[in-house]
């Protein structure tokens, strides 16, 4: 080996084995979030229980709950696309319970065409889970004031608009009308690692080759 091939080859070693260090972090990362996103999902299925007094987004998140009351009939449209459906609404309404307390109910969805149309107020039990969607950023459009529609579930500003508690229940049982329920999942949280390892490792490869078709080309000058 020649002089002029120690320092590519140093360079080449050097960044293999950064690329590769990169990768297996990942995978590290993908292990955690899997485990993280297990322990979510058993925490949606939990059996229901009574909704807290004061609900906390960090303690109280994704917790099931059942609560009782009656629907008022003041509602709100946020504007969402299905995959194989199209364009429609979710509809957040809200529930006076038994207590007293006005919640805001993630009823679920419903297409295009069936926005507007009148819906029953009456006494309804709802199981669902709390939820503090994060949704709203600097790109995201305020509510439209004559269309009435929402572009996300911005929790303080629909709790100001209806009056109610921020406290989000979003359904996983049939609440009527033809809604069909969006119970929360982990599906909607990302999991991006396994592709993030897979290009580090891709670039380590493209890295390694790179360097010995240099190492190549330089003995060649030499002979």
């Amino acid at each position: 080996m020649t002089r002029r091939m120690i320092v590519p080859l140093l360079f080449g070693l050097a960044g293999v084995a950064i690329l590769v260090a990169l990768g297996l972090w990942q995978v590290q990362r993908l292990v955690w979030k899997q485990t993280i996103l297990a322990e979510i999902d058993a925490r949606i299925n939990d059996a229901p229980v009574a909704l807290p007094d004061t609900p906390d987004p960090a303690r109280d998140r994704f917790l099931p709950v059942t609560v009782s009351g009656q629907l008022t009939g003041e509602e709100l449209d946020v504007l969402v696309s299905r995959k194989d459906i199209g364009a429609g609404y979710r509809i957040i309404a809200v529930m006076e319970a038994e207590n007293g307390r006005r919640l805001l109910i993630d009823r679920g969805f419903v297409p295009e065409m069936a926005r507007g149309v009148p819906r029953e107020v009456g006494a309804l039990t709802v199981t669902g889970n709390l939820l503090w969607p994060q949704e709203v950023d600097s790109y995201t459009p305020a509510p439209d004031a004559k269309s009435g529609i929402w572009f996300a579930r911005d929790l303080p500003a629909m709790a100001v608009a209806l009056k109610a508690e921020p406290v989000l229940i979003v359904a996983r049982t049939d609440t009527g009308d033809g809604i069909e329920p969006l119970p929360v999942d982990s599906a909607s949280i990302p999991n991006n690692h396994l592709n993030y390892a897979i290009t580090w490792f891709l670039l380590a490869i493209v890295w390694a080759g790179m360097t010995g078709l240099m190492l190549w080309r330089i003995r060649r000058n030499v002979e």
